[in-house]
């Protein structure tokens, strides 16, 4: 007996095994899409946000704070600081008009630390006119916030809501003394050579997230890494850095 290929095919295509089959592999190319998307998006955040950071400063110094002390010409306690300036920039491909209502950054980490000294975070301070930081109880924080305005201002820890500056500065404190009565001045560029100190006794790395909030209810989260300090402040004393290439920054909605 002869068997007609077409109705043979007809008869598979009507089979319940053979519907099962095809339920069973859309079902399969769903779920393949959705995986390697929501790996795409994991890898590379948002292709399109208003705001981006187009650059991160960071400035590191060395600073002697003079402490009272009658039997000595010099009694310097020395602090090693690092500022950090966070630029954040509009993206002028965004086609619709966002708003910043707040710039927050928290759950700071530290890592690499070798136990010189105590690291502690700052804000700006809003008491002295002439200072951007100053390293007292008062400006000691754990988060910082900046809130959205019109015109950007550090001192009072506001932002332009299309984009400005976020300044914070992390300081290892409490490294050592510098007592002399020999010395007529001091450069403070040269302190922790003094005291020798390392630049390796003094590296450690900060984590922290950086969320962007929107007045449109719209937020964006990302995780920032940085080493401090930056390149060779025991001998060199004030040194600087500018991150300009940040394509390990990655933003993700919220």
């Amino acid at each position: 007996m002869k068997v007609n290929l077409k109705d043979k095919m007809k008869q598979l295509l009507d089979t319940k095994q053979f519907n099962i089959i095809i339920v069973v592999f859309i079902i399969f190319s769903i779920l393949f899409t959705a995986s390697v998307v929501s790996l795409k998006y994991v890898v590379e955040g948002e292709n399109d946000l208003p705001f981006n950071i187009s650059k991160i400063s960071v400035i590191s110094t060395i600073e002697g704070t003079d402490i009272e002390d009658e039997k000595n010409k010099w009694n310097l306690e020395i602090s090693q600081n690092n500022d950090i300036y966070l630029y954040i920039k509009r993206n002028n491909d965004y086609k619709e008009t966002e708003v910043i209502d707040s710039i927050r950054l928290d759950n700071f980490n530290i890592e690499k630390y070798s136990n010189i000294g105590e690291i502690k975070l700052y804000k700006t301070d809003n008491n002295k006119e002439n200072i951007i930081f100053k390293n007292i109880s008062d400006n000691e924080v754990q988060s910082i916030q900046y809130i959205g305005d019109l015109e950007s201002n550090i001192k009072e820890q506001k932002i332009s809501n299309q984009g400005g500056l976020v300044v914070f500065r992390y300081s290892v404190e409490d490294i050592g003394n510098y007592i002399s009565n020999e010395d007529e001045e001091i450069n403070h560029d040269n302190l922790l050579n003094k005291l020798s100190i390392s630049n390796d006794d003094l590296k450690f790395k900060v984590s922290f997230d950086i969320l962007v909030n929107l007045s449109s209810k719209k937020s964006y989260k990302s995780n920032v890494s940085l080493e401090f300090p930056v390149d060779d402040v025991v001998n060199k004393g004030t040194q600087s850095k500018e991150y300009e290439n940040l394509n390990d920054i990655v933003f993700k909605r919220m």
